[in-house]
């Protein structure tokens, strides 16, 4: 089981796939779960549903398994090695087992199964730009009522919400002017941006919102008066209340001082997802304990700060828990997996495949 699917996992961070540029990966995905005898095709997005039907048992639900197929950068040309039973990046650029280990996994569950119930799969998009694929994804092809989103690192840990969060973009109108000569005939825009974000409530705000400016861009020579600067703002929050709230305030203050230093402004602000918390004693939640426990694993239910198509998933009434693939340090060039936690990702599933269907 192991060689196959390291194998499987390895050839697959091969095919480049960051957000955007998924399409020759799902193609390739497409190929491989039809071979596994899934009915498969790829929604007018581009993400991926599959049908697999049941092994071993009879009247059973479907169950939803879901996973993302595109990586954050840089994610091109990954040469993945193994060495001492961990899989790692050998040059410059992520791994990419977040989200692939999950994919991997899920295919050699599939393929090693004594019993199984239905099983929809789904793969999306251009998760990790802001879950664009999972909200486009074709829901009318899906009908699992409840599942599990291979999306989470640690093993000894179960997503079971994540929080409202707000994309704020700003766009900021100056005047250029000769920095040296006649700088009182400009209006420096990266000044007015600096001023707006210096008045903005950022960090932690309380327990369970928080609020952040990531990336500042503008001007482009030194000595000329900036006429544009553009920024990224952000704000999160466990109730979906507040985060409407402090967006609306971020937006207020920053139209506010913008417009007093005399530039202008262009703000949009994008609801990415939506808060959402399943119960600690869901379905899906203790079917996944209980599946851990038979690996040793003593996993506990955590709400994150983050998101993941869960929520999406949640919101559109599918039960999603967000279980664990196994992968370490991901969003960087450090990002590796053990081969020792993806086996026991793979013995999780198929203990939930057969909990699953003894429970008809």
């Amino acid at each position: 089981m192991s060689e196959r699917m390291v194998r499987q996992f390895m050839e697959m961070v091969q095919i480049d796939s960051e957000s955007g540029n998924e399409a020759r990966f799902m193609s390739y995905l497409l190929e491989r779960v039809t071979a596994l005898g899934g009915d498969a095709c790829l929604d007018a997005y581009g993400n991926l549903i599959a049908t697999f039907e049941a092994v071993g048992c009879e009247g059973v639900e479907p169950i939803l398994l879901s996973c993302h197929g595109d990586t954050v950068k840089p994610g091109v040309g990954i040469e993945p090695v193994l060495a001492d039973g961990v899989i790692r990046s050998a040059g410059p650029t992520i791994l990419g087992a977040d989200d692939k280990a999950g994919i991997a996994e899920v295919l050699e569950a599939l393929q090693v199964a004594p019993i199984r119930p239905p099983i929809e799969f789904a793969v999306s998009r251009q998760e990790e730009v802001g879950l664009l694929g999972v909200k486009e994804l074709d829901f009318d092809r899906l009908t699992a009522r409840r599942g599990f989103l291979m999306d989470n690192d640690t093993l000894d840990t179960i997503i079971i919400g994540g929080p409202t969060y707000f994309a704020i973009d700003v766009t900021v109108g100056g005047r250029a002017a000769h920095a040296g000569m006649e700088p009182e005939k400009g209006i420096n825009a990266i000044q007015a941006a600096s001023k707006a974000i210096a008045a903005l409530p950022l960090g932690r705000i309380d327990h369970e919102t928080t609020a952040n400016v990531g990336v500042i861009s503008g001007g482009i020579i030194r000595n000329g008066v900036p006429d544009s600067c553009t920024f990224l703002a952000e704000c999160r929050s466990a109730d979906h209340h507040k985060a409407v709230a402090l967006a609306e305030e971020m937006t207020s203050i920053l139209r506010r001082e913008i417009e007093a230093a005399g530039a202008t402004v262009s703000i949009d602000v994008d609801e990415k997802c939506r808060a959402v918390q399943i119960p600690e004693d869901a379905w899906s939640v203790q079917i996944a304990k209980e599946a851990l426990a038979t690996v040793g694993i003593d996993a506990e239910a955590v709400f994150m700060t983050g998101f993941t198509d869960a929520s999406i998933y949640n919101n559109h009434g599918i039960e999603m828990a967000v279980v664990g693939i196994g992968a370490q340090n991901e969003h960087s060039t450090e990002e590796c997996i053990e081969v020792a936690d993806m086996e026991k990702a793979v013995r999780m599933l198929l203990e939930i495949f057969r909990l699953v269907a003894a429970r008809k």
